[in-house]
């Protein structure tokens, strides 16, 4: 039989045994976790920091959103210096909606600049799949693109102007946006039907609206103006006007001219052959 003295000391010598081989434990799993991470690489330089401060308005990616512009593949910005870019970051652009990031120090702002480079190389990287030339032609012809787009002031107004819309984009993704049925229309461009008390109907993009009027522009370019007391029936559309068949009204390699076209549409280089033609 043990005292109640040498029953305390048993009891201390073995609480102590146990927190020894849970520090040995801990210790060889420090251990491996270290080794582990050896082979994890971190995120690039910067990647941080753009998370925290620009991609609020910039987006992940810097593809921009509604609250700041594309800086990924932006010509103007991909052709910025370093030092350009940096003085942007540091002092801001007054007059836009850019702020001025002071409290950032010199280090954090050149790694900034270092990880927006390398948004922008992953963008220069893209490949051409199909033939520019012969994209534009389709653009303005067969494919009646330009009969609701814009690309670079040329082209209709009744949809989005495409002039940067493929700029930061892959060839895959132009080309889903172009084949894919289902799209969301975005702000700004929502269509409506309206029918007038004489049975006439008139179905066109929605510019202006309130509790009493409505003002649509149809495909033409013409304005019409209604007094919501006045007309039989509004149905707003849901539906995209964006037509839903190319994978029929146009080959596999004319899409991919097509997608060519608009992956450099927005480029300086582009813009100053369209106004020569």
């Amino acid at each position: 039989m043990f005292s109640a003295g040498n029953s305390r000391r048993l009891l201390i010598a073995l609480t102590l045994l146990c927190c020894a081989g849970i520090l040995s434990a801990c210790s060889l799993q420090a251990q491996d976790d270290s080794q582990e991470d050896d082979f994890k690489s971190g995120p690039p330089p910067g990647q941080r920091t753009f998370t925290a401060t620009c991609a609020g308005c910039h987006g992940l990616d810097g593809r921009g959103s509604e609250k700041g512009p594309n800086i990924a593949g932006n010509p103007k910005v991909q052709h910025l210096s370093a030092a350009q870019l940096s003085a942007i970051i540091a002092n801001g652009v007054p007059g836009t909606g850019m702020p001025a990031f002071r409290s950032l120090s010199p280090a954090q702002v050149r790694s900034l600049v270092s990880y927006l480079h390398i948004l922008q190389g992953k963008l220069a990287s893209r490949t051409l799949t199909g033939d520019p030339t012969r994209g534009r032609n389709l653009f303005f012809g067969k494919g009646e693109c330009s009969t609701c787009h814009t690309i670079s002031g040329e082209g209709g107004f009744i949809g989005p102007d495409l002039t940067a819309f493929a700029a930061s984009m892959s060839a895959d993704s132009i080309l889903k946006a172009i084949l894919n049925p289902v799209r969301i229309v975005p702000a700004g461009y929502k269509s409506a039907a309206v029918t007038t008390r004489d049975g006439n109907r008139v179905e066109g993009v929605i510019r202006n609206e309130d509790n009493f009027s409505l003002q649509l522009q149809t495909t033409d370019g013409s304005f019409h103006f209604f007094q919501k007391s006045e007309l039989q029936n509004v149905e707003y559309l849901s539906r995209s006007s964006m037509p839903s068949n190319y994978s029929e009204r146009l080959s596999q390699t004319e899409l991919d001219d097509l997608t060519s076209f608009l992956m450099g549409a927005g480029s300086p280089s582009k813009a100053s052959e369209s106004n020569k033609q």
